[in-house]
């Protein structure tokens, strides 16, 4: 039994052909929003660099795993924001690298708020091997069929709006739709990555001097899938310590902790444990762990501390 619920997971969520949601997900989406929205790029006014680890469906063969690393900073001017983000998510014998580089241009709307315009173009390099797997029907041909380092373009676009304690971001950051169709060793596989479309949101209500509250989320839109919605809600103490929960439509619910370590350094941590999938009975849970550091650039003014996203 175990076996075939393995094989029927690949089958909706490896193979291209069926249309369902295919970027990874992350619980920590609040501090990886380049990697979804490239007018985020150089919002923070110093070079930033921002890694994240996803062990997701622990003690579950094959269960993704996911690693992003993201850089931006303001360049020549305030109004100048460049990035650059790369990613791996692996899931069974299924590989997924994706390379972007961002452009931002921002606009500041009055003294508090800013809006920012962003493009992002790059590449995803897949990579396929279907015949390693186990399957009750050892001659499928559907498994047949391996892709090495299939490489095709990928272009994004976003907008960004922000104020110190307010945020919220529309963007598409795959707009090409790839196709992964081939006819090998007499069968053929067809499929094709679907566009997906991102709101992000969030704000921090200040509750007293040494306590406030930061509600986020995340609304993910693809074609084939239902909507998905991430919801948080993490308590800032002492301008320090985050203690947070969080809530995925038809998925997960988990806890997060983060600390600033300084006023450069952040670490966080996160589990959260599947409640909307057959996987629950299978694995232990998905943990994350999220490094960022800011590189505060010398001669300029000091940035005030704390700087909410």
């Amino acid at each position: 039994m175990k076996n075939k619920i393995i094989t029927a997971l690949f089958l909706s969520m490896l193979c291209l052909k069926a249309q369902a949601q295919q970027d990874p997900m992350y619980t920590h989406y609040m501090y990886n929003t380049l990697s979804i929205n490239p007018a985020y790029a150089g919002s923070r006014d110093a070079l930033t660099i921002t890694a994240l680890h996803r062990s997701q469906w622990v003690d579950y063969k094959g269960a993704p795993l996911t690693q992003t690393l993201t850089l931006h900073s303001p360049i020549l001017s305030k109004h100048i924001g460049l990035g650059l983000s790369a990613s791996n998510d692996k899931i069974g014998p299924i590989n997924n690298t994706m390379v972007n580089g961002s452009f931002a241009y921002i606009m500041q709307l009055n003294k508090k708020s800013k809006l920012a315009l962003g493009l992002s173009g790059g590449v995803n390099i897949l990579q396929a091997n279907l015949s390693s797997l186990s399957l009750d029907q050892q001659n499928d041909a559907t498994f047949s069929n391996n892709t090495s380092n299939r490489v095709t373009p990928n272009f994004g676009t976003g907008a960004y709006y922000s104020r110190e304690r307010f945020y919220a971001g529309v963007s598409v950051p795959n707009l090409v739709q790839s196709n992964y169709s081939s006819t090998e060793n007499g069968s053929a596989s067809n499929g094709k990555s679907q566009r997906h479309y991102f709101f992000i949101a969030g704000g921090v209500i200040k509750l007293t001097d040494n306590l406030a509250l930061k509600p986020t989320t995340l609304v993910k839109v693809t074609e084939g899938a239902p909507l998905q919605t991430d919801l948080t809600a993490s308590f800032i103490i002492m301008k320090k310590l985050l203690l947070g929960a969080m809530y995925r439509t038809n998925d997960a619910f988990g806890v997060l902790v983060g600390f600033d370590v300084n006023e450069q350094l952040h670490v966080g941590y996160s589990y959260d444990i599947s409640h909307g999938n057959r996987t629950f009975s299978y694995n232990q849970g998905s943990h994350e762990v999220m490094l960022r550091y800011d590189f505060i650039f010398s001669g300029k003014k000091q940035i005030h501390s704390p700087r909410y996203f």
